[in-house]
């Protein structure tokens, strides 16, 4: 892989994510009832650096749980799969914002959606992405976005996030 472009350097993730933080803020009249769930595996430390902000503007500790959807993929086959997805959060009646790195088919948010009603009926279910970079195959559109990224099938995106990685950015790679 050849590195096409710097997307976002440090600075400009976390203004993103702060950006994204205000937004579930605003969209929900506050934070009762919120509970952040990160996609594993970068989406966890996203939706503890959501929480950070959220807490820093509503003195509100959020529940934050990291969610393995690999049970509910479609694409893995059975040996792929984790046998094991649970939620310690109730997220009956919550409102649940699910929190992913990069949105590319929908493929990973219905198993993610598909995983926390599994765990109860969430009174609704939001989606919080750093990266959207189209080519849908499913009908599911991120609520909050960090920035949109119009991409060719042959290019890959690069998110990079502690403890995963030495440094934060986003890169943007050609196959």
């Amino acid at each position: 892989m050849e590195l096409k472009a710097k997307l976002l350097d440090e600075a400009g993730v976390i203004r993103a994510l702060t950006r994204i933080s205000h937004e579930i803020i605003e969209k929900n009249k506050g934070v009762d009832d919120v509970v952040l769930v990160g996609v594993k595996s970068r989406g966890l430390p996203l939706a503890e650096c959501i929480r950070t902000v959220i807490y820093k503007a509503t003195d509100v500790e959020l529940p934050v749980q990291e969610l393995d959807v690999s049970l509910y993929r479609d694409d893995l086959e059975e040996g792929e799969k984790s046998t094991l997805t649970t939620l310690d959060i109730n997220v009956t009646g919550k409102k649940v914002v699910l929190v992913d790195d990069v949105m590319y088919t929908g493929r990973t948010v219905r198993a993610a959606m598909e995983a926390i009603l599994k765990h109860g009926r969430a009174a609704a279910i939001q989606l919080a992405v750093l990266i959207d970079r189209g080519h849908r195959e499913l009908p599911i559109r991120p609520d909050y976005v960090g920035k949109n990224v119009p991409t060719s099938k042959n290019e890959v995106i690069s998110v990079n996030f502690p403890p995963y990685d030495a440094h934060v950015g986003v890169d943007i790679y050609e196959l």
